[in-house]
């Protein structure tokens, strides 16, 4: 049986677009993996679990604030936030992360996020909603967030017309 030059072509591209596929698919659930360990640290409040996610040379950029640039100035920013509200504990926090954009070793997505801390017996606690772009890089140690940047979303995750 004789094929046909473009049926062997056609077989020839499936063939090599299907190992990239597969590694788009694996770094997609190392990145789902990344994003749950992020919510889970962000749920203990455990500053040392976050930072772990961060690359050396991570960026946070987040409103009316100058960038935040490196793992060590980002942990310590992470390290001053919790020191001025001593006895804070994080009652609930949800992440929902959409439109992953994955090219080679870089990747992008957007989250949402809600989270309601109960900050002292004389505050109200905290209820705040917010929008994340991530920007990741894979490096030998694997995902790692590279850019942060947040502003404030209304309640229920939505934008302003």
């Amino acid at each position: 049986m004789r094929v046909s030059c473009a049926v062997f072509l056609a077989l020839c591209f499936a063939s090599r677009a299907l190992p990239a596929q597969a590694a788009t698919s694996n770094a997609a659930l190392e990145i789902e993996a990344l994003n749950k360990s992020l919510a889970d640290a962000t749920r203990r409040m455990d500053n040392g679990a976050a930072l772990a996610l961060w690359a050396d040379d991570g960026v946070s950029l987040l409103p009316s604030t100058k960038p935040i640039e490196g793992k060590k100035a980002i942990g310590d920013f992470l390290n001053t936030v919790t020191a001025a509200y001593p006895g804070a504990r994080m009652e609930s926090f949800t992440m929902q992360c959409h439109g992953l954009e994955i090219s080679g070793n870089w990747a992008s997505e957007w989250c949402t996020e809600h989270q309601i801390v109960n900050l002292a017996a004389d505050k109200p606690p905290f209820d705040g909603w917010g929008k994340m772009l991530l920007v990741l890089h894979r490096s030998a140690g694997g995902w790692r967030i590279t850019r942060e940047m947040w502003n404030q979303a209304l309640p229920g995750g939505g934008t302003a017309p």
